[in-house]
């Protein structure tokens, strides 16, 4: 008597088999920063090696993995210009399962720049500002009209930043607002038409970088230390090297005498006491 039978999952017979669905993986591959990977690659292997599924992330980093058997597995994500990620996980018995967002690490993004000096791609970056408005919302400026560059040296610790913004180019997307910003009571364009910002020997700390410099805001300059990340280097299709970088600082308004205020009902104030500051910079090495 033979002691074979059907395995798990199979049944006897001459009508069709159906098939096992098995789980449905979806999730999205960001970078660290929270950008989408388009086309990064995601695919998940069985305890054996042999691959489950795999798929390609859409532009909004998105991904779908169909049929996966439950059971352990290892995962893999891979992507240009990034460093690959493998991990071990477990696929659950269940029709869905959320993996989240699948963060990667761009390449460079924990190096230095090659020495030169980078002139800013203003068309490829952003110098915004935030503050809070009635204890409620925040509401967010940029500059429009800005320049300058960025010199790394042989050492790094000896590399400096400068940078000019034109004030009058401040933008919130509310025209009454825009023209409060540019008064005497505020940035007082007429008398102070420009921002300037230098810096010079950055600093190791953690994972990034500290950017200490000075800041020359409505005729007051005043000591700022930017928390500064660097993102990569590459070529682009102009024949160019280019490189990334964003920064982030808190500046405290009474410092530079944007002391306007007015206080509605309850007290509250209209702006908060702080603006947070952000800089996501593309800059192109000179040749």
């Amino acid at each position: 008597m033979s002691t074979t039978g059907p395995l798990p999952g199979t049944r006897t017979g001459t009508g069709p088999v159906a098939a096992t669905p098995g789980t449905t993986a979806s999730g999205r591959v960001l970078t660290g920063e929270g950008w989408p990977v388009a086309g990064a690659t995601v695919t998940v292997l069985g305890a054996d090696g042999q691959q489950l599924a795999r798929a390609v992330a859409g532009d909004d980093g998105g991904f779908t993995l169909p049929g996966l058997p439950p059971g352990p597995g290892t995962l893999l994500v891979a992507a240009a210009a990034h460093e690959p990620k493998a991990q071990t996980v477990v696929v659950p018995a269940q029709p869905g399962w959320g993996m989240g967002d699948l963060r990667l690490t761009r390449l460079g993004g924990t190096g230095v720049p090659a020495p030169g000096i980078y002139v800013l791609d203003t068309a490829h970056s952003t110098v915004s500002a935030r503050a809070h408005h009635l204890g409620l919302a925040t509401v967010t400026g940029r500059f429009t009209d800005f320049a300058g560059a960025i010199t790394v040296d042989e050492d790094v610790t000896r590399s400096r930043v400068d940078v000019e913004i034109v004030a009058c180019s401040i933008e919130t997307g509310n025209a009454q607002r825009d023209a409060h910003l540019r008064s005497p009571d505020f940035l007082d364009v007429e008398r102070h038409p420009t921002l300037r910002f230098e810096a010079e020997h950055p600093r190791r700390e953690g994972t990034g970088w500290v950017l200490p410099g000075r800041l020359t805001l409505v005729g007051t300059t005043r000591p700022v230390e930017l928390q500064l990340s660097y993102l990569g280097s590459g070529p682009d299709p102009w024949g160019g090297v280019r490189a990334a970088f964003s920064a982030s600082t808190e500046l405290k308004r009474q410092d530079f005498r944007l002391s306007w205020n007015q206080a509605v009902s309850a007290g509250i104030a209209v702006f908060g006491t702080t603006l947070r500051v952000s800089v996501d910079v593309e800059a192109v090495l000179q040749t």
